[in-house]
């Protein structure tokens, strides 16, 4: 089986070669600029010398040199274009070997975490979107809605065993398609060279929707046509049958006026159509990747991408090409003397904004289907390309109520957290099997309690995404996860710490009272730790009863160890601890999730260690 270590190792390879390759292409492009200097430079002089002695030699010497430039200037586009390619191959290998090494600033940016989410049952507990996030460390897609709806699958509250099926199965298929997977990203960045930010293929809807009914109309078009067409008559009989100017002139200035007339049923063409020109080039770049692709018969990834090649003469190739065509003339208008010269002597802008009209209608059909398959594709290739730079990492076995007779299961064998660098990590074995367990997870400062309550929210999210999780066994019942981790209070809204804590774990109760659609799978971390040491125990062991009384199944993390007796009243609560060693005079920790109450503390000694004040006699006494 392959490893993480391996994938490190065929990356640096590519790595190797394409910096080569790089450095390759960009000495020809040097090589070719000194070659079109030295031609054009060296013909200058031999033709000058020419024409100065021998007349004929000169012109020969003149026409070399336009051929030989001619043929270094049609050569140094495909230069220039191997060197981009090759640049933007590098940045995309350079990528992903910082997903491997989770080496932050090197993992292309993704959208910022907004303001209203905060009251999101999970979100910011266990670390899913934002700078640092599951959702930057998975997320390889380039357009916008791509980056979001993978978020939105890491962030879904109901998980739908169907939906999460059929994205195993299309990440299965996808993970060995590495070439697909490359070459369809490598397209994307390419296509997306010169822009600063992701494409935004809703822009393009929506400028689609404000221009959805044709202003250009058949009838003003024909009257265009009528008048230019009389012109030329007119023009053809003063020339052959010696008739008046003035019918030329007269025919002429009716044009230009019918011009003026329905002008603004043209619209802003030259202004419309800039923007959407570059956008729907670096869509036809990318579609026509997808439209030719040779899928395998009955692959759900055929499946899936049908609509690119489905409708034969409504391909992406064909619409987004004629498309081009359309609004390249239309750039003519940036003139508008120019234009209206021309729009007199021929009706470019009646034809130009009518076929666009109808073109507009023909793409407002099919974009929003390509956009929406891309879309998923992205992000299914985000969770494919994760599994594939982790092929330890496994597929969990997501289980239904028929399948545990009603009964919540979540076990785990060797369980890690993802966003740990794989030197550092420890993994831990996991398993709860009755409907309302309540894991009690003590243990000293540090110790790893924290994180591991994380851990078991990531993995959950990664398993309802579709995605591979990192652990060697998975099965889990379908959860609504809710979370109070990383608790912060709101300086706008006057809040404390602990009475945002308290709102929290007040809506989690409220959650469990609202009859959710499947069981809720809580994970608090030190609960009521905002408050001092006598309050925090009376209304840590009431709200543990309410949560027993609930049946509610689910995790808590606590420097409490008077809560441990609680499963001597309550047998559905489990205690379970982390400890630490005191190896050579220091403290080294374990990261082992064991079985019982944890039997030692480490505050003092830490503080001792950092070098702070600590009267032991007084503790003793």
């Amino acid at each position: 089986m392959e490893s993480t270590f391996s994938k490190q190792k065929i990356l640096e390879r590519q790595l190797e070669h394409i910096q080569h390759r790089l450095a390759q292409t960009r000495q020809l492009d040097q090589n070719n600029k000194v070659r079109t200097l030295g031609v054009v430079g060296g013909g200058i002089f031999l033709t000058i010398v020419g024409l100065a002695t021998v007349h004929w030699l000169g012109f020969i010497f003149l026409l070399a040199t336009c051929l030989g430039f001619y043929l270094l200037a049609r050569f140094q586009p495909n230069v220039n274009q191997s060197v981009l390619r090759y640049q933007v191959w590098l940045r995309m290998l350079e990528a992903q070997q910082a997903r491997l090494n989770l080496n932050w600033d090197g993992m292309p940016p993704v959208p910022p975490r907004e303001e209203q989410e905060v009251d999101h049952p999970f979100e910011i507990d266990l670390d899913i979107s934002g700078e640092r996030s599951l959702h930057r460390l998975l997320n390889t897609a380039v357009s916008l809605e791509g980056t979001l709806r993978l978020r939105d699958w890491l962030l879904e509250p109901e998980p739908d065993i169907d939906i999460i099926q059929d994205r195993q199965t299309l990440v299965r298929e996808l993970i060995p398609l590495t070439r697909f997977r490359h070459k369809l990203l490598l397209y994307s960045l390419f296509a997306t060279r010169f822009t600063s930010g992701p494409v935004d293929g809703d822009r393009l809807l929506d400028w689609l929707e404000a221009q959805a009914e044709s202003k250009q109309t058949l009838s003003s078009l024909l009257v265009a046509c009528g008048l230019v067409a009389l012109f030329y008559l007119s023009v053809l009989l003063f020339v052959f049958e010696h008739i008046s100017p003035l019918f030329c002139v007269i025919t002429l200035i009716a044009s230009f006026i019918w011009y003026l007339m329905t002008k603004r049923e043209q619209g802003h063409l030259a202004e419309d159509t800039h923007t959407q020109r570059v956008a729907f080039g670096q869509l036809q770049f990318i579609f026509s990747y997808l439209e030719k692709y040779p899928y395998t018969k009955k692959s759900r990834l055929r499946t899936l991408c049908a609509p690119f090649f489905e409708h034969g003469d409504r391909r992406p190739s064909l619409l987004l090409k004629q498309l081009e065509r359309i609004t390249s003339l239309a750039t003519l208008a940036r003139s508008p003397e120019a234009w209206a010269i021309l729009n007199a002597l021929i009706p470019i802008g009646a034809i130009t904004a009518y076929r666009l009209d109808q073109c507009k209608a023909l793409i407002a059909q099919y974009l929003p289907i390509w956009l929406d398959v891309w879309y998923e594709l992205e992000a299914i290739c985000s969770l494919a390309n994760f599994a594939y730079l982790n092929p330890e990492y496994t597929f969990p076995e997501i289980v239904t109520g028929k399948q545990t007779r009603a009964a919540t299961v979540f076990q785990a064998r060797e369980l890690g957290h993802p966003m740990i660098k794989k030197e550092r990590k420890v993994v831990n074995d996991f398993q709860m099997e009755e409907d309302g367990e309540i894991l009690l997870i003590t243990g000293s400062n540090m110790a790893g309690k924290s994180t591991f309550l994380r851990t078991l929210g990531v993995n959950l999210c990664l398993s309802y995404a579709g995605s591979v999780v990192n652990a060697s066994l998975l099965r889990a019942s379908l959860f609504e996860i809710y979370a109070c981790i990383r608790v912060t209070d709101s300086l706008a809204d006057g809040y404390s710490y602990f009475y945002a804590e308290v709102r929290r774990l007040k809506s989690l109760l409220d959650a469990i009272d609202e009859n959710t659609r499947y069981p809720i799978f809580f994970l608090i971390d030190e609960i009521f730790k905002g408050t001092n040491n006598y309050e925090r125990l009376i209304g840590s062991e009431a709200y543990m009863r309410a949560l027993v009384e609930k049946k509610c199944t689910g995790a808590i993390s606590t420097h409490d160890l008077e809560l441990v007796k609680l499963s001597e009243l309550f047998p559905i609560i489990k205690n379970a601890h982390f400890r630490e060693n005191i190896i050579d005079g220091q403290m080294v920790f374990e990261y082992l999730l064991r079985e019982g109450p944890s039997p030692t503390r480490n505050a003092l000694r830490i503080m001792q260690m950092e070098g702070l004040p600590i009267n032991w006699d007084a503790i003793s006494s």
